[in-house]
């Protein structure tokens, strides 16, 4: 073990160490490490350690770093945790597994066609702005269900669970709990939530992917 990346070590660790507190299996949850603005030196021992899902806030950086890296180890899973502009949806569907931050009908617009277009289907969660935060993505809570039955009925797009992200000077687990209570009367089964400081919170409310960046990786 004393070759693997500590802060890898670490966090897999308390990942299984959360789960038995929860009564749930480790395999339950999904890492995903956060290696936005990190470049391929940094990334490649997480990958030798054995990780292979990876989360990235912008489709450019993303597309500049991971193709070689993916030709090199084709079980790599990429996350777009970021934003998404309906501009970048073709680059996006073409080439992450999983994309976030489904949050407007303009999205859901561009996304519906490019995965028509390239007969590629990501994973699709809807972002929920818990804290109805005017400076976040996401979408109010009181508006998610209206919104999701938009997303299958509408466009045709198959949301398979949601992602949050508490405000940062509020305890996260009553908005873990608001977007666990929304995934549960939409009948979805994946929940993204929880960030390095929070992610054994997330894991005690039903967590399915949680995303760890600097507790792997360290400071940017």
């Amino acid at each position: 073990m004393s070759h693997l990346p500590q802060g890898y070590v670490a966090v897999r660790d308390e990942i299984i160490r959360a789960c038995r507190d929860a009564r749930r299996p480790p395999e339950s949850v999904e890492l995903i490490a956060v290696s936005k603005t990190f470049d391929a030196p940094a990334i490649a021992p997480v990958i030798a350690a054995g990780q292979r899902h990876f989360g990235e806030n912008r489709v450019q950086e993303a597309k500049s770093k991971w193709p070689p890296l993916i030709a090199a180890t084709p079980a790599i899973r990429l996350h777009l945790i970021g934003p998404l502009q309906s501009n970048k949806a073709k680059e996006a569907v073409a080439l992450f597994d999983a994309i976030h931050s489904v949050d407007r009908p303009s999205i859901c617009e561009a996304l519906a066609k490019e995965i028509k277009s390239q007969q590629r289907q990501p994973l699709l969660f809807a972002q929920i702005n818990t804290g109805e935060e005017p400076q976040k993505a996401g979408v109010a809570p009181q508006d998610a269900d209206d919104f999701l039955a938009r997303c299958r009925d509408h466009y045709g797009l198959n949301i398979s669970g949601l992602m949050c992200i508490p405000p940062v000077d509020e305890a996260p687990a009553p908005h873990f709990a608001l977007t666990a209570k929304i995934a549960a009367r939409n009948g979805l089964k994946l929940l993204s939530m929880g960030m390095s400081a929070d992610f054994p919170v997330a894991i005690q409310f039903g967590a399915t992917h949680v995303r760890v960046g600097s507790a792997i990786f360290g400071g940017r």
